[in-house]
């Protein structure tokens, strides 16, 4: 029977606390973090975004970025510390008041340029003029997923497979992530360069660390994340470059570790194909690189 997962309810009701589950922005939150021992050069994970965008020429002097679904705001804390001056203006979205209270608080150095709305996504994305850069970090999994589909029925918000040519499995049951699809195309519409990131389920495995391919699928669906009170869905990051595409926009995509530096030491390569975890900074690394495999980029330019 198809149905639809949303994480709205719990996001707009319920407090959320991100330590619950994993997520590369609070792992790297803080150059002191535990996880920095995997790093070249400790970084937060908001300065390794920033030096990202700003090598792609994202980022711009007088830049107006706003960031859906901004958790404590360590992302943006990041961005700012380093390229604060570069940007005039700040929208943090995000359906949580309890997490936009978070973000006021970790962004308090520079509250002067940045405002906070209490929306969601959808609802908000084309009511928001002169953007320079949407990001959207960690926060494509929470939007709705249609799941229980069959091919030979494939009507209501399923249908967005048919005005694409989304590819789909021979048979079902399968998942469609709707809610990222239809927050691509508002993207689109509205002429906004985007940088989304997100666990994918057709993952990008870097040439120089093949072992990392080890027993994961690399051509797959959505699968269900189950989390505190609520589940998330991996993202089918070929469906939303289609849907880019289609559109005339310029599409770039690849694994998330070409923004992370990892140190490329022979004992990681060890760690991860051995499940090494014989000590904490083992066992910090095996969890580490377990994660981060499975998380992909897009840049919408």
């Amino acid at each position: 029977m198809t149905s639809a997962n949303s994480t709205t309810r719990f996001h707009r009701e319920e407090p959320i606390d991100l330590l619950k589950e994993f997520t590369i922005c609070e792992s790297f939150a803080k150059e002191s973090s535990p996880y920095a021992v995997a790093l070249e050069e400790p970084r937060s994970y908001g300065v390794m975004v920033g030096d990202f965008l700003t090598g792609r020429g994202l980022l711009k002097e007088g830049a107006v970025v706003c960031e859906l679904g901004g958790g404590y705001g360590s992302l943006m804390r990041g961005l700012l510390e380093k390229y604060g001056s570069l940007l005039s203006r700040v929208c943090m979205v995000d359906l949580s008041k309890g997490l936009l209270h978070r973000q006021r608080i970790c962004l308090k150095p520079w509250l002067q340029k940045v405002f906070s709305v209490n929306a969601d996504a959808h609802g908000i994305i084309d009511a928001l003029n002169g953007l320079d850069l949407v990001i959207v970090n960690e926060v494509m999994g929470d939007l709705d997923t249609l799941t229980g589909l069959y091919p030979v029925s494939l009507d209501g918000e399923a249908a967005v497979v048919g005005e694409y040519g989304l590819e789909i499995p021979g048979e079902g049951p399968f998942s469609l992530n709707t809610g990222a699809i239809r927050l691509v195309e508002a993207i689109c519409r509205r002429g906004i360069p985007a940088f989304l990131s997100e666990h994918s389920c057709d993952p990008v495995i870097p040439a120089d660390m093949p072992w990392l391919g080890q027993g994961l699928a690399l051509d797959s669906f959505p699968r269900e994340i189950r989390l505190h009170h609520h589940s998330e869905y991996t993202i089918r990051f070929s469906h939303l470059e289609k849907v880019a595409r289609a559109f005339g926009r310029k599409v770039e995509t690849g694994a998330l570790l070409d923004l992370i530096p990892l140190r490329k030491t022979a004992d990681l390569r060890m760690i991860f194909t051995m499940k090494a975890c014989g000590t904490a900074r083992q066992e910090i690394l095996l969890e580490l690189l377990d994660h981060v495999r499975e998380y992909r980029w897009m840049v919408i330019a």
